[in-house]
């Protein structure tokens, strides 16, 4: 027997897509799934029944129908791309600037579910291809949910990652304005404000999706000093694409748009105000502030930190006077991790209200009474790279282990919206890895 006809034939095909769906099966854990054998035997055995149904089948010299091929490379599409955007990888777009100069706005990744294990789907009846809004109504139904499960994946989140994740505040959004956190806005003007027919509740897995960096994981005690990232009393790592505001004096004149443009400097984020003279608020990593502090027009240059925690009692997290955090000055903090009890007062209650009530869903009274709480999960600590223009951990907490979505690993396009084609294509990081 020749390579070609063992490859044809339909034994072999029946052996090897069988172990792949096995493989599949023991991966999935669900052992039900194991009478999709018998569909299998059918299609490469037996062939008495007709799975693909919208296929017309054709007698010999029979003319085949142009419609009926494009619907059928159209379900077969729907099918194939569905399966690899459940468990193994999904086109995500950055939407705003909180990672550059990491991650830019306008980037397109692949985003690998593998990394972390993908979630098995909690809400199926979705239209396929979109996550939460299609025609500017919802695109899924909850009448079937599915409680959290995630599959084995390479490994775990870890300090330093890049993660995609459904956002924690993302469960309660404003019909009128969906992209607003809804939270942050009732501490400033009440739930009365709020018309409840404006009101949209998710489930976890179709809030809206976040990107940020990991910077402490589960069991970690976080600090921020001075805009830095502490964890277990050592200062983490300042990665080239971290960003702080500055703000940059100069002897009257502006910063040529050409030199920042050199510099890697969007000339949209810097307003320059005459009256310093110079820039309130330049977002810079440490490379681009080596070389600002170089310019001839350059006076001096620092950083705008936040000190006052009256002004951010509402704002960061946990929004209680008792911590006086700021978004440069936050912790000490340990990130809860499963099996954890902690202590339940008028203190740590801000902390964890939230986690117990919400992501959790245990009885909140209960544990009040108790006096105590043990976590059924991990938690994480997430950051903007550009930590002056990101809105993360340190304004609305903890991101729970089952909002976790996945890990980027390419970029496969990227294009600046400020720029006209074919200048806001930025060829320079179109399959670069993340």
């Amino acid at each position: 027997m020749s390579l070609k006809e063992f490859t044809s034939n339909r034994w072999t095909k029946f052996i090897f897509w069988t172990l792949l769906y096995l493989a599949w099966v023991i991966w999935l854990g669900n052992y039900w799934w194991l009478f999709g054998l018998v569909v299998i035997f059918d299609i490469f055995i037996t062939r008495k029944v007709h799975w693909n149904f919208w296929k017309k089948r054709y007698k010999e010299g029979e003319k085949h129908s142009a419609w009926n091929e494009w619907l059928d490379a159209i379900v077969f599409a729907v099918i194939v791309v569905s399966f690899l955007n459940i468990f193994f990888f999904q086109a995500f777009k950055i939407p705003s600037s909180s990672m550059e100069s990491s991650l830019y706005t306008g980037d397109h990744l692949f985003v690998s579910k593998l990394s972390y294990g993908p979630r098995v789907v909690q809400t199926p009846l979705t239209i396929p291809f979109t996550h939460n809004v299609f025609l500017g109504k919802e695109s899924y139904s909850t009448l079937i949910h599915r409680d959290y499960r995630r599959l084995k994946g390479f490994g775990q989140v870890k300090r330093g990652d890049c993660v995609v994740f459904n956002f924690p505040n993302g469960d309660t959004v404003l019909r009128s304005n969906p992209a607003l956190d809804y939270y942050a806005l009732v501490r400033i003007y009440g739930r009365e404000a709020f018309a409840p027919e404006d009101l949209i509740v998710r489930p976890a897995d179709k809030t809206d999706h976040y990107v940020k960096r990991c910077v402490a994981v589960a069991g970690d005690v976080l600090e921020v000093k001075d805009g830095l990232v502490w964890v277990n009393g050592e200062q983490q790592e300042v990665y080239p694409g971290v960003q702080l505001s500055y703000a940059v004096l100069t002897n009257g004149q502006r910063i040529n748009s050409k030199t920042l443009s050199r510099l890697g400097i969007k000339e949209t984020d810097c307003y320059y105000d005459p009256n310093l003279p110079g820039y309130r608020a330049m977002p810079l990593t440490s490379e681009q502030l080596d070389r600002v502090k170089t310019l001839p027009n350059v006076v001096s240059v620092h950083c705008e930190l936040d000190r006052n925690a009256t002004a951010s009692s509402k704002e960061i997290f946990p929004y209680s006077d008792a911590y006086g955090w700021t978004r440069d000055y936050f912790g000490p903090l340990e990130i809860p991790s499963k099996g954890k009890t902690v202590k339940l007062d008028s203190v740590s209650l801000p902390l964890y209200e939230r986690l117990i009530s919400v992501y959790e869903k245990s009885d909140l009274q209960e544990a009040l009474r108790k006096g105590e709480y043990t976590f059924k999960q991990d938690y994480y600590f997430m950051m903007g790279d550009n930590r002056h223009n990101s809105l993360d951990s340190r304004y609305w907490g903890f991101v729970p282990e089952d909002h976790i979505v996945g890990k980027p690993f390419v970029i496969w396009f990227s294009s600046d919206g400020e720029k006209k084609f074919p200048k806001n294509i930025r060829w320079g990081r179109i399959f670069k890895f993340v």
